[in-house]
């Protein structure tokens, strides 16, 4: 007899860890990006192979469409918020607005009216990749903020620097700090504090004293604009966010920029009191000098020269601007030139001499220069958008003129016309029918329609003409009775309670729709009575999949009846034969069955599921319809079995493991 010696404490680790993750499935393939740009999130799924409960997670994220949205395509959760604007609350249309940097649940959509104090969570949660607060790249995943780093990467700790690159070095621009103090004068009514230029960043401005602030604004393409700076807020002033604070004797301007515009903060005179106000913020350093390539040989032949130069560089607008640009920055230096022999095979005895090539070495060369392009033809669907390109040249002084296009052909000329809004218009989308609501006979069935955009999300701007139905008749090929000559006195009809039950649980769609409540009990224990419900106007809400209440002529249509009769059975002493106006009361004056069992719906079974979406099947049993007992099945074998009914259940999300 011998043993074997355990194996080392690292193979078993290594071996439960294989033993955990061989109880998972392998990882399924990602999700579509739930943003088209601005950052969204992506998900995959793994399901667990074990009948024990798997150790981990069946779910992972990641981030995905990282690239700046274009201007116009708005706030993501002010589209959120604006996709409530048609439909009623509380009786009225509002326009909505988001409520920002809410620090109890910024994964909730809560939205404000307009002009109005009124706040409302339209939401419990917001989409997925929505900005959890203004001012950070933190992004909403299934209700919950999650950290993302300046790279754009789940948990990531990476942090942008002062200038706004990730993982910078604060090289790239420079911090400006100073003081203004006002100077009345009887014929001045105002005053230049600063000028912002555009890209700057973390920008703060107080001033104290009897004046007021007002902005000057200058976009790239030359537009001029300008907010006086009444009120206190936060508001939008050339695609920068803006925060004004006003006090009796103070002022407070946060602009956490880059700014998209060039600004000019100034100073309105109000008092005879002086004013100063202090300023800070960075300043992107965006023109640098670049080394060109080595310009044309001096000579043709014989051996000759070249020298690189030195050109400023607008990075905002990429384009070589006039040396001054570059010079205003101490920290910028001007790189000096190279200088290499070229052409140096001699000439041919026939010339005698070489040719000389003179210019100004430190001449730009001739350059193309375009202007910004024009709005697109068409807001979706693809449209085109064109440009005027010239060719330039730059003297010694700065000053720019065109010359002929031949002297810019060294270089590829740039495209005049391209492709825009290239995605498509926004359409209809019609879900699946909902099932009938009888079993039996002549009901109604319904869907939901929505008008889905490019990005796949529910968004405006459908043509309310080609919009599908959300309702149609339908016909269940099953009869809801067939005659017989006598009617039992105990029978009750299954027909009829199932269909009164499938109304009750009407479906409630984006259309205004009346949607009963259950039947009060009868209004007498025996004998005939009646019953009362409840009828009320309701509307789904798509993007919070809640049901809010109308007003009754909201919906159109007939109204369901709110009053019915009921018997509850023969009184003690009375005869059990039913009177020729109670039986037309109760069953409409249907004729009596020709058989004593006959199918009927008991309940449903338990959800194939308890989270995630499962399916429940109708239970149907073989009923004695006078002792109301269950009989053996082939005793309705004469009888049309009814089709088989499933409903859907437990329909919230299973809880990330």
């Amino acid at each position: 007899t011998f043993f074997l010696s355990p194996p080392p404490q690292s193979s078993r680790t290594a071996r439960s860890e294989e033993d955990r993750d061989s109880l998972w499935d392998a990882w399924g393939s990602w999700s579509e990006c739930s943003r088209t740009c601005g950052g969204g999130a992506s998900y995959s799924l793994r399901r667990c192979l074990s009948s024990k409960t798997c150790e981990g997670r069946n779910i992972r994220y990641r981030t995905c469409s990282n690239v700046d949205c274009p201007p116009e395509a708005g706030d993501f959760r002010a589209q959120q918020c604006s996709a409530h604007n048609d439909v009623k609350y509380q009786g009225q249309f509002y326009e909505w607005l988001p409520v920002l940097n809410d620090p109890d649940n910024p994964c909730s959509l809560k939205c404000q009216a307009r002009g109005e104090a009124l706040v409302v969570e339209l939401a419990p949660k917001v989409l997925d990749g929505t900005r959890c607060y203004t001012e950070s790249l933190d992004m909403c995943i299934s209700g919950l903020c999650q950290i993302v780093g300046c790279d754009r990467q789940l948990g990531s700790a990476v942090k942008e620097d002062n200038c706004g690159v990730c993982n910078g070095d604060g090289s790239t621009c420079r911090l400006v700090r100073g003081q203004y103090k006002s100077q009345l004068s009887a014929n001045k009514l105002d005053d230049t504090v600063v000028a912002i230029p555009y890209g700057s960043r973390q920008v703060r401005l107080v001033l104290k004293g009897p004046d007021h602030l007002y902005l000057e604004t200058k976009t790239l393409q030359g537009v001029k604009s300008e907010n006086s700076l009444s009120s206190t807020g936060s508001f939008l002033v050339d695609n920068s966010s803006i925060d004004f604070q006003k006090f009796p004797d103070k002022e407070i301007l946060r602009i956490s920029g880059p700014l998209s515009a060039d600004f000019t903060i100034k100073i309105r005179y109000a008092g005879a009191a002086d004013s100063s106000v202090q300023f800070i913020f960075y300043q992107p350093i965006i023109h640098r000098w670049r080394e060109t390539d080595f310009f044309p040989c001096s000579a043709s032949c014989g051996g000759g020269y070249q020298l690189t130069s030195a050109e400023c560089f607008d990075l905002r607008s990429n384009r070589v601007v006039a040396d001054q640009y570059c010079h205003y920055y101490p920290e910028n230096i001007k790189p000096k030139p190279k200088l290499q022999e070229c052409n140096l095979d001699p000439c041919p005895a026939s010339d005698g001499y070489k040719q000389i090539m003179p210019y100004d070495l430190y001449h730009p060369l001739p350059r193309w220069e375009s202007t910004p392009w024009t709005a697109c033809s068409s807001s979706c669907g693809g449209g085109i958008q064109s440009r005027s390109v010239s060719c330039v040249e730059e003297d010694i002084q700065g000053h720019i003129s065109p010359v002929e296009e031949w002297k810019c052909m060294y270089t590829p000329k740039m495209p005049v016309v391209q492709p825009c809004n290239i995605f498509d218009c926004p359409k209809w989308l019609a879900q699946e029918w909902s099932p009938c609501t009888v079993t039996c006979g002549q009901g109604l069935r319904y869907r939901v329609v929505l008008c889905i955009d490019h990005r796949g999300m529910h968004t405006g701007g459908c043509s309310p003409k080609t919009k599908p139905h959300i309702k149609e008749e339908c016909i269940v090929p099953t009869p809801c009775y067939k005659p017989k000559e006598k009617l039992p006195v105990e029978a009750k009809l299954p027909w009829y309670k199932q269909a009164q039950e499938l109304e009750e649980g009407a479906v409630v769609s984006e259309e205004p729709s009346f949607i009963p409540e259950a039947w009060s009990t009868c209004s007498v224990t025996c004998g005939v009575g009646s019953q009362v419900r409840l009828v009320k106007c309701q509307v789904l809400l798509s993007f919070s999949q809640s049901v809010a209440d109308l007003p009754i002529d909201e919906c159109e249509g007939p109204k369901p009846v709110s009053q019915r009769a009921c018997y509850s059975g023969p009184c003690s002493g009375e005869a059990t034969e039913y009177n020729p106006e109670e039986t037309e009361l109760l069953y409409g004056g249907l004729q009596e069955f020709d058989e004593l069992y006959d199918w009927e719906y008991e309940g449903f079974t338990e959800c194939s599921e308890s989270c995630g979406g499962g399916v429940q099947e109708a239970v149907v049993t073989c009923l004695n319809k006078q002792t109301r007992e269950t009989a053996d099945e082939t005793l309705c074998v004469t009888s049309r079995r009814p089709p088989q009914l499933l409903k859907a259940c437990s329909l919230d999300p299973c809880p990330p493991r």
